[in-house]
Formats: structure tokens, C-alpha cells, sequence
């Protein structure tokens, strides 16, 4: 699982809210299925040569959404109800694809090269 966690300690994206939207990326895609165990906050923290108290923020802002579950003594894993969380892929999009049309618009991009482009890139 690790392998499908990188940071960008340059962006103006706080580490912890990167790492916790990766995160429930791959829960809402299926790539964590429920009682996935995760790697521990020492282990996440080493592969990606952040501090412990960075991982442990947004492994706990995930558990208080319902994603992850902790019980003393045992792992991290994937909720089992992570499955049912309201969540979709396009949900997770649309503030990004917000972002995407506001700068269409302020560099004169109309809808139809927007769509052109997204058509190309996705290709």
C-alpha cells in the first residue's frame, strides 16, 4: 500500500490533507477494501520522510469520518461501512473540475476546447 502514497513537500497542499485525500481515494475507488490493514504511522512516516505526528493527523481525521477504524491494540484497517460512505469518485471531482473551469474561463478557454482537451488527455 505504501507504494500508492507520495507527498509533495513543495506544494502549498498541507502533507496531512495530501495524504488523507490519497487515502480516501483509494478507499472510494476500491484499491483499500474494507479491513484492509494499513501500514503504521511509523512505516508511512518513514516511506515518505514525513514527521509521525503528520501521518497520525490525518490518519485520525480519517477515522473521524468513518473511513478507518482503530482498536486498541490491533491495526489500522479500512471501515467496514467505508464501503457505504456517501462518497463517489465524481464527488471527490468536483471541486477539482471546479478549480479546472474557473481557470478555463479567466484564460478564455470555452466549453467545447475544454472538452476537446479533456477528450485528447484522457485518450
Amino acid at each position: 500500500m505504501l507504494e500508492l502514497l507520495n507527498v509533495n513537500p513543495s506544494s502549498g497542499e498541507p502533507i496531512y490533507r495530501q495524504l488523507h485525500e490519497q487515502i480516501v481515494r483509494l478507499i472510494v475507488s476500491g484499491q483499500l477494501s474494507p479491513e484492509t490493514v494499513l501500514p503504521s504511522v511509523r512505516q508511512m512516516a518513514e516511506y515518505l520522510a514525513v514527521n509521525p505526528m503528520t501521518v497520525s493527523r490525518a490518519i485520525q481525521q480519517l477515522v473521524d469520518q468513518g473511513y478507518l477504524e482503530r482498536r486498541r491494540g490491533q491495526a489500522t484497517r479500512v471501515a467496514e461501512s467505508s464501503g457505504n460512505h456517501a462518497t463517489s469518485g465524481a464527488q471527490l471531482l468536483t471541486p477539482e473540475l471546479e478549480k479546472l473551469c474557473q481557470q478555463a474561463r479567466q484564460l478564455g478557454v470555452d466549453l467545447d476546447e475544454l472538452k476537446s482537451l479533456l477528450d485528447s488527455i484522457w485518450q
